[in-house]
């Protein structure tokens, strides 16, 4: 038998005979005799939680019970919607006490950087903070980092803070598509600021207006969005429009952005009545205008209060919500349909080889 360090050491069966000490595989003696199991006591299985114990969980504020919920809300498995519903049945009178604040901006702005900021003043002054962050879905994969719990370490650590990372699972608006029930269990969990952060790709992230109170939209100095207001999107229905980044060399510049900025929201249509859209600055990074800007969000919660936009744009996201999941059956429904699975294959083949044009085909599959 071959040394190795001085030690008889068997070499592998494909190792040549003739193999010299350059020959560097050789077969080490492992920790433990080969064929020897390493005994580890059994991981406990989660217990199954009832629709009570969900429900019990979350109104006692166990935030473990809370995520789990969360997560059971997110579920496409048919049992996990069922159970979903009736947990959301027993939180419901338990909610709609918070403030939705919904928040978004381009990539790179410093949204999670803002809200960790944001979030640490408001714990600080005695609210108690939920942030549902959404990450974007893969187009290939379909998976997702969410990693927003890395970028808020700070507001991690804060015992009145929870942060729940979802991915969007290419859900277009920039938001999950249970954002709207996520929000309801985290009022009933106690929770009265509750944040949405949205993917953050552009003009197009507006369906998280349709869930929160007041929507603000964060922009970084010399990035265009000055101009790109006057293309409206997501501008026109900004509740606050914060410059974010405004500390150092970048101050002037962000100075200048907000003067721009605030020429702009004057030629455009202001989403809650009687309120005029501000634009703020702020750095996230040294925390200053964070207070300034909690502030000016009280202001519009007590002024959509005394003007009853509050109460009115709740309402009418609750009825846009129920048609969403309306539309989302339906279609739902017609692709799970045993007719449309059998002569779906041969029209989507006749629509990419031109012999049919799309609308008849649709029309075709719709029985129209």
């Amino acid at each position: 038998m071959a040394l190795h360090d001085g030690c008889p050491q068997p070499r592998p069966d494909w190792v040549p005979d003739d193999a010299g000490g350059g020959f560097a595989t050789w077969v080490m003696e492992g920790a433990r005799p080969s064929g020897t199991v390493l005994a580890r006591p059994a991981v406990p299985r989660r217990r199954t939680l009832s629709t009570a114990d969900y429900v019990q969980g979350v109104l006692a504020r166990d935030a473990t019970i809370l995520a789990r919920a969360i997560t059971l809300i997110e579920s496409n498995a048919p049992a996990h919607q069922a159970q979903a519903q009736q947990v959301l049945a027993g939180l419901l009178p338990h909610t709609g006490q918070a403030h939705r604040i919904g928040i978004t901006g381009i990539p790179g702005a410093g949204k999670s950087t803002f809200i960790e900021a944001l979030g640490c003043h408001l714990t600080k002054i005695g609210r108690r903070v939920a942030v549902l962050a959404i990450d974007p879905s893969s187009s290939v994969t379909g998976g997702s980092i969410l990693a927003d719990k890395i970028r808020m370490e700070k507001l991690c650590r804060e015992r009145n803070a929870f942060i729940r990372p979802s991915p969007s699972g290419g859900s277009l608006g920039g938001v999950a598509r249970k954002t709207r029930e996520a929000i309801l269990v985290c009022e009933a969990a106690g929770y009265d600021v509750v944040i949405v952060e949205t993917v953050g790709v552009g003009q197009n992230e507006v369906a998280v207006r349709s869930m929160v109170d007041f929507f603000l939209v964060l922009m970084i100095p010399g990035a265009g969005d000055e101009m790109q207001g006057i293309k409206k999107g997501v501008i026109e229905l900004a509740d606050a429009i914060v410059i974010n980044k405004a500390d150092g060399d970048n101050r002037a510049r962000a100075t200048a952005a907000q003067a721009e900025m605030r020429r702009v929201l004057h030629y455009l249509h202001h989403m809650t009545e009687g309120w005029e859209t501000p634009a703020l600055l702020a750095s996230a990074l040294t925390g200053e205008g964070v207070p300034e800007i909690w502030q000016m969000s009280e202001e519009y919660f007590t002024h959509a209060r005394a003007v009853g936009s509050l109460t009115e744009r709740r309402r009418t996201q609750a009825v846009q919500w129920m048609h969403a999941l309306i539309a989302e059956s339906l279609r739902t429904r017609f692709y799970a349909s045993a007719e449309v699975k059998a002569r779906l294959p041969a029209l989507e083949a006749a629509v990419a080889e031109g012999r049919t044009p799309v609308l008849a085909a649709a029309l075709e599959l719709l029985g129209g």
